[in-house]
């Protein structure tokens, strides 16, 4: 009994190798006969079932049907511009297909390497498909193109990270892969595109590899810190945050914006003597940054020093006369000097000024005036910042009332 259902389980078996390789054969023809998309069909339950050697022989048609409407379709392309014609094209079913050519690909190639029944490797399709993947594999990059202009960012990290990960695959066996001109930039546009579906993870995995490249650094360092501030979540995250921020601008001394996101940080944290010892010291290092100048100026506002504060925002604007946000700075601090000074010198009693003091205020203001209306002249569309209300106030305060009511109208808008 025993002997028999042994028998019958080797009968089985058999049948089941011979089904297998039916499913195999039956795709091949039809891919043979051009019909790809029953190819692909038919091929599927091989694709999981069998000996390593009829995974690989199915992965291998796969490959085969995909790379068959990827190169179908680029031929119409390229029929298009040798003819000069404009036949459509369905381009998104080209890139997908490449994408998941490679990917087969790269799946029939670890199956193809594996031992079969005897125990021995004897791969069948790794010569082939090596010499067509050596191009296609480029094809990725065009298809990480397309699809992240279509804003599937999801699609595009595949294609892009397939090009970057398919370098070290054992399918390029034998080939040089060490001089890959494309493979920093490409590992750039991976990250980028994982930074648009919100794969942090990826971000920094990919981001890491195109900063291997002195080229790319600097774009690499700085989706590195957007990916960082994105996910901050603990304490620890925060400090990890400015540790990135002050390492990427000893790195990149001449790119200032990190600079000004670690003096937002310290704004925010609402420590005016943090943020102005952070300031005093990124002026030693260079007595022309203009955002630690503002920043120091903002230390020095939360204080209520406005004099000093002032003075900063004037050297801000002075190291370049385009800041919109230091003259703004200095114009609505001198309006807080002017009330100040107001309050200070009104009569106790009656609230006024005398005509002298009058003068002293309106000295201040019209200072303060004068930083809005440059501000008004660089930020017309007050884009940058809404100068439209301070710069009403001191037309009023000033009696220049033909003005004021020009900005009121502004204001009801």
């Amino acid at each position: 009994m025993k002997k028999m259902m042994m028998m019958a389980l080797m009968a089985a078996v058999s049948m089941s190798v011979a089904a297998q390789e039916d499913v195999v054969k039956g795709a091949k023809k039809l891919l043979d006969k051009g019909n790809v998309a029953e190819a692909i069909q038919a091929v599927q339950p091989a694709l999981t079932n069998g000996s390593n050697e009829e995974k690989a022989a199915a992965w291998n048609v796969l490959t085969q049907a995909q790379y068959k409407i990827f190169s179908d379709i680029q031929g119409k392309k390229l029929e298009n511009q040798v003819k000069q014609t404009n036949e459509p094209v369905d381009e998104a079913a080209m890139n997908a297909a490449i994408v998941a050519a490679m990917k087969a690909a790269l799946k029939c190639d670890e199956f193809d390497n594996m031992p079969n029944e005897k125990g021995k490797v004897k791969p069948k399709f790794r010569a082939e498909n090596q010499k067509t993947f050596q191009n296609g594999r480029l094809q990725c990059i065009n298809a990480g193109q397309f699809l992240y202009n279509k804003k599937d960012y999801a699609a595009a990290f595949e294609a892009f990270s397939l090009y970057v990960d398919s370098k070290e695959s054992p399918l390029f066996t034998g080939i040089d892969m060490s001089q890959d001109q494309y493979l920093h930039e490409v590992a750039y546009f991976a990250s980028l595109a994982a930074y648009q579906a919100k794969d942090f993870p990826n971000v920094i995995k990919y981001a890491k590899i195109a900063a291997e490249d002195p080229a790319k650094a600097k774009d690499a360092t700085e989706i590195l810190v957007f990916s960082k501030k994105e996910t901050m979540k603990t304490k620890q995250d925060t400090i990890e945050y400015i540790d990135m921020l002050k390492d990427a601008s000893q790195k990149f001394p001449d790119d200032k914006r990190y600079s000004a996101w670690i003096g937002d940080y310290y704004l925010q944290s609402g420590s005016a003597e943090d943020l102005g010892k952070w300031a005093d010291g990124e002026i030693a290092k260079d007595p022309n940054n203009k955002f630690a100048y503002t920043y120091k100026g903002e230390a020095l506002r939360l204080q209520n020093k406005f004099d000093e504060a002032v003075e900063c925002y004037k050297k801000a604007f002075e190291i370049d006369p385009t800041y919109v946000a230091a003259a703004y700075q200095a114009g609505v601090s001198l309006n807080s000097k002017a009330i100040e000074l107001k309050d200070k010198l009104a009569d106790k009693k009656t609230g006024m000024l005398t005509t002298e003091n009058a003068n002293k205020v309106k000295a201040i203001l019209t200072d303060a005036k004068g930083y809005l209306e440059k501000v008004r002249e660089l930020d017309p569309n007050h884009e940058q910042v809404n100068w439209v209300y301070a710069l009403y106030q001191m037309y009023y305060s000033l009696g220049d009332q033909a003005k004021a009511a020009e900005l009121e109208k502004m204001l009801n808008q």
